[in-house]
């Protein structure tokens, strides 16, 4: 595997000084982006996959072991204060439990039937699940993916080698061949860097097919502390050209939501009107504003 290889650039990195280490580094994650360009085509029809499911009310869920399941806790727990949704909407599971994310649990990634177990209990009809795995051949993952294909779910596979059990076993695979690390087998390195490269890109624009963003703007915004509601006020002004007073009016008028206040301001509409047009796109901030824009 590609991930196990021996780099021949750092042969002598015992030997480097810190700058050279450092540089060397930087030039191998270079490779990063280049890579994740090549499987865009697949990277979107992922996102497309993830967001045809949310629209139906359905969840995504990353499972993986060791830096991958991390990596995929991380960005799953990320989205509900980024983007103003329920945790339950894109949920993350690493082997071994919530405890493996500070103590490594190395037995669990074995545990084929542990994956298959985890999926069972956490997922539904018409969920969808990703299986991130930088070897593209873990067990667990394995299991989870298997467990999702019996049980009709679609099925994402994320793996850093070519030609994978994993890229095989899911609906949708996506690799990044990102070459052998410079400490060897060590993939919480560029392997590590390109799979959350990739949850990056198919969280986030999940979250903006859905609504949740407008024009570049976190419109879904769940305002929890003082720095949050500074920044929700922030963006009602950008979107409705209100001053200060009025766009905090309208977010206290609107009880803290965001998307409301602004359909409010920007329309001169009740929050009343303003939650019916977003309860009827289930939240969908740019649908709801459309229809408001053609009346």
């Amino acid at each position: 595997m590609l991930t196990e290889k021996r780099n021949k650039h750092s042969y002598h990195l015992h030997e480097q000084s810190t700058y050279d280490i450092l540089q060397l580094m930087n030039e191998q994650d270079k490779k990063v982006p280049e890579v994740v360009e090549n499987v865009l085509p697949q990277i979107e029809r992922a996102v497309e996959t993830m967001v045809a499911a949310i629209e139906k009310g359905n969840k995504v869920i990353y499972l993986g072991a060791g830096t991958s399941g991390r990596l995929g806790v991380l960005d799953a727990s990320e989205c509900p204060p980024t983007f103003g949704v329920s945790s339950d909407v894109i949920q993350g599971i690493i082997a071994g439990g919530d405890g493996a994310l500070r103590v490594a649990v190395e037995g669990a990634e074995d545990d084929e039937q542990l994956g298959g177990k985890d999926v069972e209990e956490a997922a539904e009809h018409g969920d969808v699940i990703v299986g991130i795995a930088s070897s593209g051949g873990t067990p667990y993952v394995l299991g989870a993916v298997n467990k999702a294909k019996s049980l009709g779910l679609s099925t994402i596979g994320i793996s850093c080698n070519e030609d994978t059990k994993l890229s095989q076993e899911a609906d949708i695979a996506i690799e990044l061949p990102v070459g052998p690390e410079v400490v060897t087998g060590s993939t919480r390195l560029k392997a590590g860097t390109a799979q959350k490269v990739v949850l990056n890109m198919l969280s986030t624009a999940t979250m903006v097919r859905t609504g949740k963003v407008y024009e570049n703007l976190m419109v879904n915004l769940q305002a929890k502390n003082h720095k949050l509601r500074k920044r929700a006020v922030s963006i009602i002004k950008e979107l409705t050209q209100a001053d200060d007073k009025e766009a905090a009016q309208a977010y206290d008028k609107a009880d803290g939501d965001t998307k409301a206040a602004i359909l409010m301001q920007m329309f001169g509409v009740e929050l009343a009107i303003a939650q019916e047009k977003l309860d009827k796109y289930k939240g969908n901030f740019v649908k709801a504003i459309g229809e408001l824009d053609s009346v």
